[in-house]
């Protein structure tokens, strides 16, 4: 194809972004964003018992999470239902379609009877080739007039050439009774109107493929070019389930990953670039390809998602680091940062983010920061302020009051002072970290001490001596 790539995303709004969705709009965005094409988004909301507004909302949240940033208005479908009806009805005037009397007690009495006697339940219906000066004044369907002999071949970019005997197809209905359109005829109609040229969806909607290829077959439309990626599995090999854990994208935010490391980590679901594990959002849209799209299952594995995740806190810019753990707090519901703390998160960044694999983790090494005086050490730090450590700590602050506020300064002070007391400072590393940051675990003695200051510190050290 020579057209722009258009790609969409069609969730329907029925709950949150499950994650497999998240991974098809992903695979989207990415083929899309690499190619310099469209990516569009299409709420199937024609389940008008299922559809709610807070679900498309969920949808729109996890995907706002994300990044997954579409072109263009948001297509509803149910709003389309006059021009599916429309296509319909031309199909039916230039004869690639039929009205249908068959009552639905008429259709179950034959499959149950060709069950009973062994023959295919494939509905076949009487009215196809009826003359319309025979038709009833009663309710019909329209249905398509598929074709009876021959085969149907789905070329599918990741599942290869699919053939299927059209004896196996039935003439699909494509307006009810009541006159309301088949989900089959909406996404057909709407994807042709929406231009769109590849269809890139889990491998669940295959034998879809070939039933929709009649619609675009009677109408002279160009069929997409068909991508169905493999389901999600579990660790176990099952599909993806409540059991294996959270299923919605934006329980992972909550749970404080970043979105950065989410993106990647779907990516690599089912998709590979040689050996590549970590790369970048342009990486990714860069090397995406269909042909990299494997035919079995992704497994989702959450170690592998942290460690991942891990990386992309560690190389993210300090700012926009920030800015993402406070979007974190809200969606979790936790207290923000005031403007002093997320000043001082901003600056301490650079001694927090090298081994926090989600925000949680990176928050209880940057406590230090974020308490205020007086510090309250927690049962293990306490242990580290007996009688004697806090005989030290008298000791030692007089001699940084006037020491230059630098690394190199302090750890020769720190070191000094350890060897006049025949120590290493390593047993001074304890009752320090418990003065300043009330916690056994932190970053370097030095990094606290430089990103409190000299007044936060000895203020610090002076209450845990007292």
């Amino acid at each position: 194809m020579n057209a722009p790539v258009v790609t969409r995303f069609a969730p329907s709004p029925t709950g949150f972004l499950h994650i497999g969705g998240a991974r098809t709009a992903l695979f989207n965005w990415l083929y899309a964003r690499g190619r310099g094409g469209k990516f569009l988004l299409r709420i199937e909301d024609t389940d008008r018992a299922r559809s709610t507004p807070e679900a498309t909302e969920a949808i729109l949240k996890g995907m706002a999470w994300l990044g997954l940033d579409h072109d263009g208005e948001i297509v509803s479908q149910f709003e389309n239902a006059p021009r599916h009806a429309e296509v319909a009805n031309e199909l039916l005037a230039a004869g690639k379609a039929y009205k249908c009397f068959a009552t639905q007690d008429e259709i179950t009495a034959f499959r149950e009877a060709a069950k009973a006697e062994g023959r295919s339940t494939l509905y076949r219906s009487p009215w196809r080739d009826a003359d319309p000066a025979s038709h009833p004044d009663a309710p019909f369907v329209i249905r398509i007039k598929a074709p009876l002999e021959g085969t149907t071949v789905i070329r599918d970019q990741v599942q290869g050439d699919v053939t299927i005997r059209n004896d196996q197809l039935d003439d699909m209905i494509l307006l009810r009774s009541d006159g309301t359109p088949v989900y089959m005829l909406a996404v057909v109609v709407d994807d042709h109107d929406m231009g769109v040229t590849h269809v890139v969806r889990g491998d669940d909607h295959l034998n879809n493929a070939a039933r929709q290829m009649m619609i675009y077959e009677a109408m002279g439309w160009d069929v997409p070019v068909w991508a169905h990626i493999p389901l999600i599995h579990g660790a176990d090999g099952k599909k993806l389930s409540k059991r294996h854990g959270a299923l919605g994208a934006q329980e992972y935010q909550v749970m404080g990953y970043p979105a950065a490391g989410m993106r990647n980590y779907l990516a690599r679901l089912g998709w590979s670039h040689g050996d590549d594990e970590f790369f970048t959002d342009a990486q990714a849209q860069e090397w995406f390809d269909l042909d990299g799209i494997r035919k079995s299952p992704a497994q989702f594995d959450l170690k592998k998602l942290e460690n991942l995740c891990g990386q992309h806190i560690a190389q993210a810019d300090d700012a926009a680091l920030r800015r993402e753990i406070e979007a974190y707090l809200e969606a979790a519901g936790l207290s923000a940062l005031t403007a002093p703390q997320a000043e001082g998160l901003e600056q301490a960044m650079y001694c927090l983010k090298d081994r926090a694999k989600t925000f949680p983790e990176l928050l209880e090494k940057a406590y230090f920061v974020l308490a205020e005086r007086p510090i309250t050490p927690d049962e293990k730090a306490a242990k580290n302020l007996d009688t004697v450590s806090r005989g030290i700590l008298s000791e030692l602050t007089p001699q940084l009051q006037n020491a230059s506020w630098n690394k190199e300064t302090l750890e020769e002070v720190l070191n000094g002072f350890a060897a006049a007391h025949d120590t290493k400072f390593g047993k001074l590393a304890g009752p320090l970290r418990a003065a300043l940051a009330g916690r056994a675990v932190t970053p370097s003695v030095f990094d606290m001490m430089l990103v409190l200051g000299r007044d936060e510190t000895l203020a610090r050290l002076t209450d845990a001596a007292a």
